[in-house]
């Protein structure tokens, strides 16, 4: 019997070790994993530590650790190489680089959505995202794992609903007008949370020991409930999220709906940071940025030569040449930012998207003068990009203002329509809205302390305007008359605006339309400067403030 026991006991004691084996020789990782990440970068190839640091920077991490380098969206628009390549030009660039994987952002589908999966074709990366569907059909895959030293470290793709609006709507549409391709939006955000928990509970269920989100949500108030925080807070079994959209740098730590830490960063635009995600060996997960400071790009800084530079130089020779000539001048600087006004870290503030510029102006100007015909002109102050310094004006100049390549378009319109539209232009007020229009032909009043009156619908869109509520607009002049809501105006923006419901502008539905994509964006500035203002713009530009068309008032 004692012999018995014995023999017994060593066989539990046995399998228990053999159990506490198993359980060591889980697989974990021998050197630290690095993921290195971009985010609405927005072409600019050479601009902070440009195409070129980031590969030096990738190289030289991978000399001791795992590296991954990866793209949050907004890449391939935003400058003039995007724009007069439609995008391939900085998918060449990311190839060479070396991207592994990369979400779309809403700016992704700013040239067609057929180019843009012609364009994801091209890439040698896959581009994932748990949520874009045609018709309920993911037109990506969820997400992609990496397998490194036995250890399965996977990563989610999550898209922004605000693509519907935020970039052209009618690139998701039929030929009918209905939206063929979605996000899984919703009006409490649901259906993208209940995607994205699928999406990490099956790569879960594959073996990941890791999940990391790669999103385009970003944290703006008006991407409620799509935020980050919105959808770490209703998911779990993310270990990271790594964010862009909103152009934001935030480092933060916060708890997902089981109370359980989850890794947040985000690494602003533009190439000014690289973000940096770590993995240790022993599990550690945390975040930070390598900064750019300097004023002299990396690549010029550091005369940096490598694959990446040799892509971005192949790509820009042979735009450098004709973007270099002179078409116009100023005399005086036409700005997107308040001349006096800076943020905590010194830097200038926007405000394009919220008040009138005199650059502002401009633009609808050109509008208003190019249509030959329009009796009121909107130029959405998200489509105006950058400042212009005083003095000689170049192509590259104009391209990076108006960079997306948006075409007038004269509509008619009641003055009903125009009111509403107004409305909708001013809902975010103080915040920034990227449809807050600047405006000519037509001055307002806007008296912020009203609460806005507009309905959204669950695309964010314009659905309406609540009965018998206070309007924020008010005294309303076109051509210094007071508007008529019965009276057809025509108006002359873009098609992006008119026709394509772009920013959420719904109103215009069903509008005639007088001329359609008649020219690009950029060429209604430049024959306007160069035509009707003699190739400068004047001292009738010279208030930063602009001249008082839109103005906002008290009680």
């Amino acid at each position: 019997m004692k012999k018995l026991l014995a023999l017994i006991l060593a066989a539990v004691m046995l399998l228990g070790c053999c159990a506490f084996a198993d359980e060591e020789a889980a697989p974990a990782l021998q050197k630290d994993l690095v993921v290195l990440f971009t985010s609405d970068v927005h072409c600019g190839i050479d601009q902070g530590w440009g195409y070129a640091g980031l590969y030096s920077a990738k190289e030289n991490l991978a000399k001791s650790n795992h590296v991954i380098l990866v793209d949050d969206g907004d890449a391939i628009q935003g400058e003039p190489i995007g724009t007069m390549t439609t995008g391939e030009a900085i998918i060449d660039i990311m190839n060479a680089v070396g991207y592994d994987i990369a979400v779309p952002g809403n700016h992704e589908f700013d040239y067609g959505m057929d180019r843009f999966l012609e364009l994801t074709k091209k890439a040698n990366f896959p581009y994932i995202s748990c949520n874009f569907n045609k018709q309920g059909e993911p037109v990506f895959q969820p997400y992609v794992i990496k397998e490194l030293d036995g250890v399965k470290i996977a990563f989610v793709g999550i898209t922004t609903p605000m693509s519907l609006r935020s970039s052209t709507p009618r690139y998701f549409m039929n030929e009918e007008g209905e939206f063929i391709y979605g996000f899984m939006q919703d009006d409490n955000g649901e259906a993208l949370y209940a995607a994205v928990q699928k999406a990490v509970d099956d790569a879960r269920a594959e073996g990941a020991q890791y999940v990391i989100a790669m999103a385009h949500l970003g944290n703006e108030e008006e991407c409620k409930p799509w935020r980050y925080n919105d959808v770490i807070a209703a998911t779990n079994g993310i270990d990271a999220f790594l964010d862009g959209h909103s152009h934001d740098t935030e480092q933060v730590t916060m708890l997902n709906k089981d109370g359980q830490k989850v890794v947040r960063s985000g690494c602003g635009t533009k190439m000014a940071n690289i973000g940096v995600l770590t993995i240790t060996t022993s599990g550690e997960i945390s975040s930070r940025l390598l900064s750019w400071a300097s004023d002299v790009p990396a690549p010029e800084l550091l005369g940096l030569q490598n694959a990446g530079a040799e892509a971005v130089s192949a790509a820009s020779d042979v735009l450098n040449d004709k973007l270099d000539d002179v078409v116009a001048s100023s005399a005086v600087d036409l700005t997107i930012y308040d001349p006096v006004a800076k943020t905590e870290d010194g830097k200038d503030v926007r405000i394009i998207r919220n008040a009138e510029t005199n650059l502002g102006d401009l633009c609808a100007d050109a509008y208003l003068d190019q249509s030959g015909e329009a009796d009121i002109a909107f130029v959405n102050g998200g489509g105006i990009r950058v400042s212009i310094k005083q003095g000689d004006i170049t192509l590259n100049d104009i391209l990076k203002v108006h960079p997306f390549g948006n075409s007038l378009t004269v509509i008619e319109a009641t003055g009903q329509q125009v009111l509403d539209a107004l409305e909708w232009s001013v809902h975010s007020l103080p915040g920034e809205f990227g449809g807050f229009d600047q405006v000519a032909g037509i001055t307002f009043e806007v008296k912020v302390s009203v609460p806005s009156p507009v309905i959204q619908d669950e695309n964010k869109m314009f659905a309406g305007i609540t009965e018998g509520a206070e309007r924020r607009v008010r005294n309303v002049l076109v051509a210094g008359e007071p508007l008529d809501p019965e009276k057809i105006y025509k108006i002359a923006s873009h098609d992006y605006q008119l026709l394509n419901n772009g920013d959420g502008y719904t109103m215009y539905e069903g509008c005639k339309v007088l001329q359609q994509s008649v020219k690009l964006d950029n060429q209604v500035l430049i024959d306007y400067i160069t035509g009707t203002l003699g190739g400068v713009v004047s001292d009738g530009y010279s208030e930063p403030y602009g001249q008082g068309r839109i103005v906002a008032v008290e009680d």
